[in-house]
C-alpha cells in the first residue's frame, strides 16, 4: 500500500512538473506522445477508483503477479490505443489534463489510501483482495513514469524503492532474474521491450534473451 502511494505520488508530481511544450514530446510508449501518456494515466486512475468500490465474494482468482497477462506487442489497431491520442487532443491545453489527472488522480491516492487491504475487489473478470491490486498497480505506476521521462532527460525518474519493487514483479512475471549488473531501471526496459539490449547486455540474459519482451496488459 505504502508503494503504491509512493510510486503514483512521485508520478503526479512528474506529470505537474512536465512543461506545456514536453507534453508534445514522444514518450516511451510506441506511438504516444507524453499527452497521450498524461490522458492514460487519467484512464487509468479512474479503473483505481471503480475497482475500488467494486467489492467480490468469491475466492481470489489472481494476485499481484497473475493478475498481469502476457500480450502481443501493441499494433495501434485496438479500440481503446487508437482513441488515446484523439481523447488526449481534446483537451486542447497541457493545464486541463494536468488538471484532470491531478482531480481524479489525488482521488484515486486518497482512496487507495482510505481501502483495508483484505478486502475482495473484482477487476477484469477476475477478483483478488485490494492489497494484490494496489500492488500490482506499482509495477504499472514505475513503467509508466519511465515512459513519461523517456525523452525528458532533466525530469525525475521513478523513487529507488518502487524501481526496486517493480523490477522484482517483472522478474516473478518472467519466473528468472534479470542480470545483477542490470540497474533496476535497465531491467524494467530492457524486460518490457522499451529498450534493446545491447550485445553485452544480451550476452549477460542468457536464455532469458530469447523470451524478451515480457508485455503486460
Amino acid at each position: 500500500m505504502d508503494l503504491f502511494s509512493r510510486s503514483w505520488a512521485a508520478l503526479r508530481a512528474a506529470v505537474a512538473e512536465t512543461s506545456d511544450g514536453d507534453f508534445e514530446r514522444p514518450s516511451g510508449c510506441v506511438g504516444w506522445l507524453v499527452r497521450d501518456l498524461v490522458c492514460h494515466l487519467v484512464i487509468d486512475a479512474q479503473d483505481v477508483l471503480i475497482t475500488l468500490v467494486t467489492p467480490a465474494e468469491a475466492e481470489p482468482t489472481v494476485d499481484a503477479v497473475t493478475y498481469w497477462r502476457l500480450v502481443d506487442p501493441p499494433t495501434g489497431e485496438d479500440p481503446l490505443d487508437a482513441l488515446i491520442p484523439r481523447l488526449a487532443a481534446a483537451y486542447g491545453e497541457p493545464r486541463l489534463l494536468k488538471f484532470h489527472l491531478d482531480d481524479v488522480g489525488s482521488a484515486a491516492g486518497r482512496a487507495a489510501g482510505l481501502a483495508d487491504p483484505a478486502v475482495r475487489v473484482g477487476t477484469r473478470d477476475e477478483v483478488l483482495t485490494v492489497g494484490d491490486y494496489l500492488s500490482a498497480y506499482v509495477l504499472e505506476w514505475t513503467l509508466h513514469h519511465l515512459d513519461l521521462i523517456a525523452h525528458l532527460p532533466s525530469a525525475a525518474g521513478p523513487p529507488a524503492e518502487t524501481l526496486a519493487a517493480a523490477r522484482a514483479s517483472l522478474e516473478r512475471i518472467a519466473g528468472a532474474p534479470f542480470p545483477a549488473s542490470f540497474s533496476d531501471q535497465d531491467a524494467l526496459l530492457i524486460g518490457t521491450g522499451r529498450r534493446t539490449p545491447a550485445d553485452a547486455e544480451r550476452a549477460a540474459l542468457g536464455d532469458l534473451a530469447g523470451r524478451l519482451p515480457f508485455i503486460l496488459g
